[in-house]
């Protein structure tokens, strides 16, 4: 699997409520094992419809999703960069996320106390962003510094790097995320190395009460606004309400969500949400009694995907048999698309794409 998403915000503002709602929907998920990997890492499929419709044309029982690491990570307070709260513990297991949901409060509840006695959705995101800000800061002013003194020597790499280092450094300090920024391949390559914060990708999550559900109250309002201004995806999700939505049958899940005017659970938007913003695509394999989902990056060459499914068959790779799922759908089964001539055989420089259902052919 391999790509895990970050769930942070302040105290109290629903993250553990969202996490155990979304493993726990992971261990009902039916044919697949559900995974715990420590108390606050967990394991979920990602909803796929096209997954279930080729089990059903294949008549495969043994079916196996691709997945997503979700970290519920401990509330952030401000100071938390100058060693608050959990301080650097709290940012270290953000750096270990590939990308981030910020969960918001948007819900009302005299039992459960805010961290600033006042609810206020705005001011929560930009306590949270300007710690992540701040962290970055603190790491581009110790690399800067080892930098210059490097850099006297001349080498012309390290004069590039500084000066890279120099520009991301003027943005921080202006307030301005770097995933906010038109970054340059450099740029991103050099804050990725660093482990900068505030170049992952993030969506918020508006975690809304039942009568906010619908995104409709002042509350959710303002994280929808402060999304748009940031170019970045809004999930409302009735955390409480997912909890109970886990104890329905399938058709009494799908009642429930018709009622609130909901086509699928907030749990499954953000998994898709997560998975989207990494810029993940879906391909799928067929052998013997099983059928497969695996997760790429977009852009993936055959043999690097091969890779995925073992080492030995991306060094062996010979070539790829390719149907698309619309075709393979269309022709109904694997030896009808063979007899339309719908299978491809791609080589060494195939890019795989979303929905491929591929065979590898590969030398020991």
């Amino acid at each position: 699997m391999g790509f895990s998403c970050g769930i942070i915000g302040l105290p109290n503002v629903g993250k553990s409520t969202i996490f155990n709602a979304l493993t726990a929907a992971g261990a009902a998920a039916s044919n697949y094992p559900f995974c715990t990997i420590e108390p606050n890492v967990g394991v979920v499929p990602v909803p796929d419809e096209r997954l279930w419709n080729l089990a059903k044309l294949l008549g495969k029982e043994n079916v196996v999703p691709t997945t997503l690491e979700f970290r519920d990570i401990a509330g952030l307070v401000e100071g938390a960069h100058e060693g608050k709260g959990r301080g650097n513990q709290f940012l270290d297991d953000i750096r270990n996320a590939d990308v981030l949901a910020h969960v918001v409060r948007c819900f009302r509840d005299p039992d459960v106390v805010h961290v600033d006695g006042v609810l206020n959705p705005t001011r929560e995101i930009d306590v949270v962003e300007a710690e992540l800000v701040f962290s970055d800061l603190e790491l581009l002013e110790r690399r800067i510094s080892k930098l210059k003194k490097m850099a006297k020597f001349q080498e012309r790499s390290l004069q590039q790097e500084l000066s890279i280092a120099e520009e991301l450094m003027e943005a921080l300090e202006e307030g301005r995320p770097l995933r906010s920024l038109p970054l340059g391949e450099r740029h991103k390559r050099l804050a990725t190395s660093l482990g900068l914060l505030t170049v992952k990708p993030l969506f918020y999550v508006a975690n809304a009460g039942e009568e906010e559900l619908q995104g409709k109250g002042e509350l959710v309002e303002k994280v929808r606004e402060k999304a748009e201004k940031d170019s970045a995806p809004c999930v409302v999700i009735c955390g409480k309400l997912e909890a109970e939505l886990l104890d329905l049958s399938q058709e009494e899940r799908a009642e429930f969500l018709n009622e609130y005017g909901l086509e699928s659970s907030g749990l499954e938007r953000v998994v898709l949400v997560g998975y989207r913003l990494l810029d993940l695509i879906t391909f799928y394999t067929i052998v013997g009694r099983e059928l497969r989902a695996w997760t790429v990056k977009a852009g993936t060459l055959a043999p690097k995907a091969a890779g995925k499914i073992h080492s030995d068959m991306e060094r062996g790779f010979v070539k790829a048999e390719v149907i698309p799922y619309d075709s393979f759908v269309q022709a109904g089964s694997l030896a009808k698309a063979r007899d339309q001539g719908l299978v491809r055989l791609e080589g060494r420089d195939y890019v795989i794409q979303d929905g491929d259902i591929v065979t590898f052919r590969f030398t020991s």
